[in-house]
């Protein structure tokens, strides 16, 4: 398995691991003062590289119940916290902790960092084309929450969008494109059953990736 970091600022790194690949699994590490927060980690020799030239880790942080990855085995290796679908505040952390949902068989929660603007979400919504109903559509609700949209990620005037799966998102309008997936979650559902039997999203966006900075 191969990792490739993506572009974006200096204190919101993000990779995605090549296996498999349609899922476009992503991970982050957020550097915030002194400090670097792993999110769903996916490790990597790269990775360590990576990570010797920033701060050190002061946690690992897993924001959904079947995103393990390599999450408990970095954490113990690093000899950091594992904190598991947090509920309130994270020690000595500066993010806002969201939950997106709560309930048999589904436990997720989000971040939202104030200071720089970054909503990060780990399954509700993404930007692989299993997620979108259109070609140019940049980010989409989950397949599972398109009944139920995730309403609490909603009004974020986020710059920063980092998810758990595909391309993070980094423009002024990321916050607004979450609340366009969330708002069209329900009615674009027959459009995206089609563009998964067509094929149209993924072909397009082997032509022309989506712009998400």
């Amino acid at each position: 398995m191969d990792i490739t970091f993506t572009e974006g600022p200096d204190d919101m790194v993000t990779w995605i691991a090549s296996d498999p690949g349609f899922m476009q699994r992503a991970s982050h590490a957020l550097v915030a003062g002194e400090h670097t927060w792993l999110v769903d980690p996916v490790d990597h020799p790269d990775l360590r590289d990576r990570l010797a030239g920033m701060p050190p880790v002061a946690g690992v942080l897993q924001l959904l119940d079947r995103h393990g990855r390599d999450c408990a085995s970095m954490s113990a290796d690093l000899g950091v916290p594992l904190v598991v679908t947090p509920h309130e505040a994270i020690a000595g952390a500066p993010f806002e902790v969201l939950v997106v949902r709560d309930g048999r068989g589904w436990h997720e929660s989000a971040l939202w960092w104030a200071d720089r603007e970054a909503l990060v979400v780990a399954e509700a919504v993404g930007t692989p084309p299993y997620f979108r109903s259109r070609p140019d559509q940049v980010i989409g609700p989950h397949p599972f929450m398109r009944l139920r949209p995730p309403r609490m990620l909603e009004g974020f005037a986020a710059r920063h969008v980092l998810m758990g799966h595909g391309h993070p998102v980094h423009r002024d309008d990321a916050g607004a494109l979450v609340d366009a997936a969330i708002a069209y979650a329900r009615g674009s559902t027959p459009r995206w059953m089609l563009s998964l039997v067509t094929g149209s999203v993924r072909r397009s966006d082997r032509r022309s990736p989506i712009v998400t900075g």
